[in-house]
């Protein structure tokens, strides 16, 4: 009998064990009623602030939809591009949305979704400077977000560029709004956004960095989120949801992107 009791503990515990392997992100996220998504307030026109201080923008809408589509509630956390991806890791959100491009480095750290906009990002500057690649910066300093794509693929191109690393978007664009810095590495769309607020500054493009069309992310291992925002996203761009969010915030129709 006591043989017996100890082959039923063993296998309630490997039935736990079990459960446990499976559990996973989306259904914690369905059993809990609430999503906890990342998004950026500081690169318009994905993410900024109203006057009353909330956040607006591309990826906050499409935040709620995905909260929309899930049946739960949203709870938006705002990030910079410098704590996306520790915000996941430590688990204080259970998916980025926050204008995000994918590298390879990246991908050993968290799980990318498709693609659900496309950009590129670029060096843009007055045009009196003649500048037309990396390698001819020379000494003028360059205002950039930490830890952004941009930031990765401008110091590859040229490691000895004067770069002035910023906490964010908002301040790396008020570095060259205000003159502290001569460029600014940024995204194409963020730059139509800033150049109709501010008419009399140039914004001229200098040089390509990289394509970086924006993805979602979520923790690695996470598989059935993963695959549920895939669907959410080949959904959306059916529905029409994806093209009547780039036709508000980016003023182009959605072009379908290639998956992963």
């Amino acid at each position: 009998m006591k043989r017996f009791v100890t082959m039923l503990a063993a296998l309630a515990i490997g039935l736990s064990a079990s459960t446990a392997a499976y559990a996973d992100k989306l259904q914690d996220i369905i059993s809990k009623g609430v999503v906890r998504i990342g998004v950026p307030v500081d690169v318009p026109p994905f993410g900024s602030q109203d006057e009353n201080r909330n956040p607006v923008g591309f990826d906050i809408d499409l935040a709620r939809l995905v909260g929309k589509a899930l049946g739960v509630q949203v709870e938006l956390q705002q990030i910079t591009g410098a704590n996306r991806i520790p915000y996941l890791l430590t688990d204080k959100i259970d998916i980025v949305i926050a204008v995000m491009g994918l590298t390879p480095e990246r991908a050993k750290q968290i799980m990318f979704s498709a693609p659900y906009a496309d950009t590129y990002n670029a060096v843009y500057g007055k045009k009196s400077a003649a500048v037309d690649s990396a390698g001819k910066v020379g000494t003028m300093k360059i205002a950039v977000a930490k830890g952004t794509t941009q930031d990765l693929t401008l110091t590859k191109m040229n490691p000895d560029a004067n770069v002035m690393r910023t906490e964010d978007d908002a301040t790396a664009m008020q570095a060259y709004l205000s003159g502290q810095a001569d460029m600014i590495a940024t995204n194409s769309l963020v730059v139509l956004d800033i150049a109709k607020k501010n008419p009399g500054v140039e914004f001229e493009e200098k040089f390509i960095l990289d394509r970086g069309p924006a993805h979602m992310g979520v923790q690695m291992g996470e598989q059935n989120l993963l695959n549920w925002l895939n669907s959410f996203i080949y959904a959306s761009s059916l529905n029409g949801d994806l093209d009547a969010l780039h036709l508000k915030w980016l003023n182009r129709p959605f072009v379908m992107l290639p998956t992963l």
